[in-house]
């Protein structure tokens, strides 16, 4: 069964030897997601990994040195590719690293960011069954985060309205457990206000769609370098 869901952003920050000792914008988002990842292992020691990236397969260890230092991480999970894991990934094995205990098995499910929003609710869906059907306990890690244009210096080409207004939009779904306002993403809107996870976040919504009612925790939203971060922790009601 599927025992609990966290949602973490896709931001290289996360990890500290990318982002610095001067970096201290970074620590409250870091805190809220190494909390959750805590929570997915303590419900579950076998992961799966939800994040957009290129290919169907990825190596099981990779590191950093695409966002400036090599930091290992590793994916443990039956796999003879040699692709290097998309930042997604790299971000899922880090966090796997740090939680404790640390999950046995980190199955990567690499969804391509084009792919069309029916297409990643499907997707969902197979993995709500197959969680529904496994004898063990299960932990869904979804990777991925909002706009680009949240502030001034925002990494989309400054501030617009019309980001925060998408923004509140994936927050408010998050918080609510809404999957139809997850997969009512617009494609266009999440193109042009830098949502390259869309996908992500849509088959999110598929597998909410498929399950009993979730409630939702969420730890941390906020932009602090104009892009928008969200951290939460989603479970059946009535879990402890």
């Amino acid at each position: 069964m599927l025992a609990q869901i966290a949602v973490i952003p896709s931001a290289p920050l996360l990890v500290p030897e990318l982002a610095g000792p001067a970096a201290t914008d970074t620590e409250p988002v870091r805190a809220a997601v190494l909390a959750a990842g805590n929570r997915l292992a303590q419900a579950s020691g076998q992961w799966i990994a939800v994040g957009v990236g290129t290919g169907d397969h990825c190596a099981v260890s990779g590191d950093f040195g695409a966002y400036g230092v090599p930091v290992p991480i590793r994916l443990p999970h039956p796999s003879e590719s040699t692709a290097p894991p998309p930042l997604s990934m790299l971000l899922a094995g880090w966090l796997a690293g740090q939680s404790r205990p640390q999950p046995s098995s980190v199955s990567p499910v690499i969804v391509d960011p084009e792919t069309t929003p029916a297409a990643a609710g499907a997707l969902g869906a197979d993995l709500a069954a197959i969680t529904a059907s496994a004898e063990q306990n299960i932990g869904l890690l979804v990777v991925a985060d909002g706009a680009t244009a949240l502030s001034p210096a925002a990494p989309g080409g400054g501030e617009r309205a019309s980001a925060w207004a998408l923004q509140r939009r994936i927050d408010a779904a998050v918080a609510a457990v809404d999957p139809d306002g997850l997969s009512r993403l617009p494609v266009d809107e999440c193109a042009t206000e830098g949502v390259e996870t869309r996908a992500a976040w849509q088959v999110l919504a598929g597998v909410l769609s498929s399950l009993p009612p979730m409630t939702s925790r969420v730890g941390y939203a906020a932009a602090p370098f104009g892009v928008g971060y969200t951290v939460a922790t989603l479970q059946p009601v009535g879990t402890p």
